[in-house]
């Protein structure tokens, strides 16, 4: 499913869920509370695919897409959507920050990785299928080193990312097979960022 043609006019879910988000950070000084009850606005707004822009869900052909939503001002949280060319999919890493991802379109596939005694790392666990709809929560507290792919190969999926800082700009690794980390600070796709505060074309009928 795409954006509807004027997503100016369907901005609503997100504004409300930047509403919401900012009030709960605002209210609450632990993660765990911040993680579960962010899991379930985030949960509400990946339940509607009609708000987000045709030009924030474009793929590229080499490499996924990070394109910021919104950042707020005093870095307590931002908001990203992943797109996930065909087959597309991260190397293993970290995030520093909390997080809780949210599938919008498509399916993805995040495998945990930890430490083997002998300092190697390796997958832990099943990995978990994100399908439209569903949740996933990350923390540092919980050793979040992961690897995401796109299930398909055969078309685009995207994800709706919030973490617990502006994840552009935040110092992380990528981890190779043996262990050994390589600092990267990832940065945005996009130069602009989606006017979702102009109210005039909403208010127009009124």
């Amino acid at each position: 499913m795409t954006a509807l043609h004027d997503p100016s006019l369907h901005f609503s879910p997100l504004r409300d869920f930047l509403a919401s988000l900012t009030r709960l950070v605002e209210a609450t000084q632990g993660e765990g509370e911040i993680l579960a009850q962010g899991a379930e606005l985030l949960g509400k707004l990946v339940a509607r695919d009609v708000w987000l822009p045709d030009e924030y869900a474009q793929p590229h052909p080499e490499h996924y897409q990070q394109y910021l939503l919104y950042a707020d001002p005093l870095s307590r949280f931002s908001v990203v959507s992943f797109v996930w060319g065909p087959g597309q999919k991260t190397p293993v890493h970290d995030h520093r920050v909390w997080g809780v991802i949210g599938m919008l379109r498509g399916a993805e596939i995040s495998q945990s990785f930890e430490f083997s005694p002998t300092g190697e790392l390796h997958a832990a666990g099943e990995a978990i299928h994100l399908t439209p709809g569903s949740v996933e929560k990350i923390s540092p507290a919980q050793q979040d080193i992961h690897q995401v792919s796109n299930a398909y190969s055969d078309r685009v999926s995207i994800s709706i990312h919030v973490y617990g800082g502006n994840i552009g700009a935040v110092s992380r690794a990528v981890y190779l097979p043996d262990g050994q980390q390589k600092a990267f600070i990832s940065g945005y796709s996009n130069l602009s960022l989606p006017n979702i505060w102009d109210l005039s074309k909403e208010n127009s009928h009124v």
